[in-house]
């Protein structure tokens, strides 16, 4: 009998012991299914609030670093949000989805304008006013390839240039390269060889050449002659940036430069060309866009325009290299190569404004009450 017992224990045991392993395999499976579809469901939720907060960010002017910051990756943010809604979709959080494309709606919404021309309002090009090409670089504290700078400016008829970040080597540089010769009038400051000098070369003369004081780098100003009844103002820009600085000294710079343009504004043509350390996402940049002044690439519907980093294995996915003008509207916007350095330059077709001369009052007639 004990054997009999013991045999069918042998015999038994095994059975079940499989029969049990296969039942805690299924529940195994379903916790894991349920643990899988938990953390999609959390991935994609984070996804969201990312690509949500960016756009926040955008629409405060709070002066705080970390806030600037996600302000200018907002595109990106918004990327990762749509991201966010496939993983959602996949995994089947319906209402996580949702958000998520509630969130990328309203992405659209605030750029989509940007890759339309005219839809920023500027003012429809003059067709008798000259048209100037303006190219913008950074130079990477000096470290760009002058010969190849050089070669652009001539390849491309550039008939001004804002550069950023010169040093005294760096000028030197250009100058032997022949920049003098194809741009033969020139501002240019050189703090040593940090590389916050500054310069604008142009193949008009200059007048009334300042370096804006209190800004960390070379902020730097010129008229220019270009045969029309009034000179042209051109600033040439490069506030602080809010991820080396404080986020207070970056903003305080920018409003600096807002009252340089506001100066400006009653002027016929005003261009504005340079690193503005900003993107169009963050708010202190558009709230330099007040009384006529115009982002270049909205108006020619080139939108965000990235321009940094260049010469990397990533992508350029912030654009702080920019053109704006009031008065002057661009025709053409082109974002090129500026070899050695980490920013890409732009090149501008800019048509200036011809005002109407303002008839002489006749005699005897009297021109106010």
């Amino acid at each position: 009998m004990r054997l009999i017992l013991g045999y069918h224990l042998e015999r038994s045991g095994p059975a079940n012991t499989a029969a049990d392993l296969a039942g805690g395999g299924h529940d195994r499976e379903v916790i894991d299914y349920r643990t899988a579809r938990l953390a999609a469901g959390v991935f994609a939720a984070i996804c969201g609030l990312s690509g949500a907060l960016g756009l926040l960010a955008s629409a405060v002017s709070v002066e705080n670093r970390f806030v600037v910051l996600l302000a200018g990756q907002t595109p990106t943010l918004l990327v990762i949000a749509l991201v966010g809604a496939a993983v959602a979709a996949f995994a089947g959080h319906w209402a996580v989805q949702a958000a998520c494309l509630v969130v990328c709606a309203v992405g659209v919404g605030v750029l989509a304008p940007l890759y339309i021309p005219g839809a920023d309002g500027a003012a429809t090009p003059d067709p008798s006013g000259p048209s100037v090409r303006v190219m913008q670089a950074n130079t990477k504290i000096g470290r760009a390839d002058p010969a190849s700078l050089v070669r652009t400016v001539r390849d491309r008829g550039v008939d001004v240039l804002t550069v950023q970040e010169l040093t005294d080597e760096s000028i030197d540089g250009l100058q032997a390269a022949g920049l003098d010769d194809l741009l033969p009038y020139r501002f240019v400051v050189s703090y040593g060889p940090g590389g916050e000098g500054g310069g604008i070369y142009s193949r008009f003369p200059l007048s009334n050449t300042r370096n804006l004081e209190g800004y960390l780098s070379a902020n730097l100003t010129a008229d220019l002659d270009v045969g029309l009844r009034e000179p042209v103002s051109l600033l040439a820009v490069h506030p602080a940036p809010a991820y080396l600085f404080p986020a207070q000294l970056w903003a305080a710079e920018l409003r600096g430069l807002h009252g340089e343009m506001l100066a400006d504004a009653p002027r016929d043509n005003v261009i504005v060309s340079g690193d503005f350390n900003a993107s169009y996402t963050q708010r202190q940049y558009r709230e330099l866009l007040t009384d006529g002044y115009t982002d270049a690439a909205d108006q020619v519907g080139a939108g965000l325009l990235p321009t940094m980093p260049a010469n990397r294995r990533l992508p350029a996915f912030t654009g702080i290299d920019r053109i704006i003008t009031k008065g002057a509207a661009v025709t053409a916007l082109e974002r090129i190569e500026i070899v050695g350095s980490d920013h890409h330059g732009l090149v501008a077709d800019v048509r200036l404004a011809v005002p109407a001369a303002v008839p002489a009052p006749q005699n005897g007639t009297r021109t106010g009450a």
